[in-house]
């Protein structure tokens, strides 16, 4: 909850900023209610969750994509009653965003097990029931897999249970060998569809879950600690109508991969330690089954990670949030901090290559992108007609990683194909809204991969340039005419 009263001292800092002036901006339109979580939608605008948690708000790039002169607009509020903080949520292949659980409701701890899915095309909320059994979700991990079905973990157990957005049903999945809870954990989706966890409660372990074995197998021990204690472990938090206990196993930071196929993470300060460490996951290898974990650098100026974000750059480096509200740019090797404050704020990458800061400013990166990265256009259609859909193949739509990274709740991962289209006369700016893609993995290599997307049908006509944007990264252009 201190994020939201943090925010007006997000932008007061921000606005003292001199020698790295140019790497952040304030945005020129501010969210109407602040910004308690971001989403990239599939057509360029930016939806966010209100401090008010029930009232949503949407980003619109202005004619020239420029999100720090965007415009805010109100779409529709959640459904009566459901008004949840710190919640599980992804955006959907189909372009829906799906929000489930929250460890707040109404400002109350709660650990709600209500969800909604919303569709912009017809900016309406629709309740999700939870999955059958589940008394509890709150704040809980989630990711959506590469079919597009949509993973959540019961927080206080192991068990786990998959969302098919087509069908609208939940299934159990096994989940066997789980060590502790899913509670406080974070989920970094790999190539292979399996899923790296760095553990809360069996710290300093990790794992990694088989889908197609429906089990955890070790990912190794990450040598330093990553998990803080909550302060108050080994003592009782009442919630919900029966006064249930839940003793916090305390939290870590987020983790995130990186391009060379590793995983940065980012821990809390253990307990009686007054800074947080962080490590890095090679995968498994000829020799090494289980992927192992090396140091990486320490928090300096006795920071940590306390549930906090990350985002790729990209150029690859790691953009890290601090408990303090400092944001870090881990470049490899060292973590460089930066001389403002996103004071609680998320992180989520732009398709201009920023990252949103709370809702309220971008960070602007120096450094680029290896070409290799980049999503390739393989075939697309020449001539498109305004209000028309149409479909775009090629490979590594859904960029090498997802984008960013949060832990238990609050993910703004962005690792779907969107179409920017730029009027070669104008230089105007234009979004198709993509949808139905047909993978929502990672680092899908040579493998081809598609989407639909629709011309909007007010947007300029004449010779233009198509490009698919994962992650802040653009394919080589195209040239397309709209009629």
């Amino acid at each position: 909850m201190l994020r939201r009263f943090a925010f007006c001292a997000a932008l007061l800092a921000a606005s003292f900023t001199t020698a790295e002036a140019q790497t952040f901006k304030n945005l020129t339109h501010q969210p109407p209610d602040g910004a308690e979580v971001t989403f990239q939608m599939t057509d360029g605008t930016v939806m966010a969750q209100g401090f008010n948690n029930s009232d949503w708000w949407k980003l619109t790039p202005d004619i020239n994509g420029s999100y720090v002169n965007g415009t805010w607009s109100r779409v529709a509020d959640l459904p009566s009653g459901y008004s949840p903080y710190a919640q599980a949520e992804s955006v959907l292949a189909d372009g829906r965003l799906l929000i489930t659980g929250g460890e707040y409701n109404n400002n109350e701890f709660a650990f709600i097990n209500r969800g909604a899915i919303y569709d912009p095309l017809s900016n309406t909320w629709t309740d999700l029931p939870p999955p059958k059994g589940w008394t509890n979700i709150g704040d809980t991990p989630a990711t959506v897999m590469p079919d597009g079905k949509f993973m959540l973990g019961y927080k206080f157990k192991t068990k786990m249970a998959l969302y098919d957005p087509e069908t609208g049903q939940w299934t159990a999945v096994a989940h066997q060998n789980k060590q502790g809870w899913n509670a406080e954990e974070g989920w970094v989706l790999l190539p292979d569809g399996s899923f790296l966890s760095v553990d809360v409660k069996a710290h300093p372990g990790s794992e990694r879950y088989i889908p197609k074995k429906g089990k955890w197998v070790s990912a190794g021990s990450t040598v330093v600690d990553l998990r803080g204690s909550q302060n108050c472990c080994g003592r009782c938090i009442e919630y919900g109508p029966k006064n249930k206990c839940y003793d916090p196993p305390g939290e870590t930071g987020a983790a995130i991969r990186l391009p060379d196929g590793r995983v940065f993470a980012t821990g809390s300060a253990p307990d009686g330690e007054n800074h947080g460490h962080t490590a890095i996951w090679t995968p498994p290898s000829a020799g090494d089954k289980t992927g192992h974990w090396t140091p990486g650098p320490d928090f300096p100026n006795g920071d940590d990670a306390f549930d906090t974000p990350v985002s790729i750059l990209p150029s690859g480096h790691v953009l890290v949030e601090a408990s303090s509200g400092s944001l870090y740019e881990w470049d490899g090797t060292s973590l460089v901090r930066k001389s403002f404050n996103a004071a609680g704020g998320g992180l989520m990458p732009l398709p201009t290559g920023e990252v949103l800061v709370g809702g309220f400013g971008v960070y602007q990166p120096t450094g680029t992108y290896d070409p290799s990265w980049a999503p390739s256009i393989t075939d697309c259609p020449s001539s498109v007609t305004r209000g028309q859909s149409y479909m775009v193949a090629g490979t590594q739509f859904n960029g090498l990683n997802q984008g960013a990274a949060f832990g238990d709740e609050l993910e703004t991962h962005t690792n779907y194909p969107l179409v920017r289209i730029t009027n070669n006369a104008t230089g105007h700016v234009f979004y198709a809204r993509t949808h139905d893609h047909s993978s929502m993995g990672v680092a899908t290599g040579a493998t081809p991969v598609t989407t639909h997307f629709d011309v909007p049908a007010g947007m300029e006509a004449g010779a233009s340039k198509l490009v698919v944007v994962a992650n802040g990264i653009p394919s080589v252009a195209v040239n397309v005419t709209v009629n």
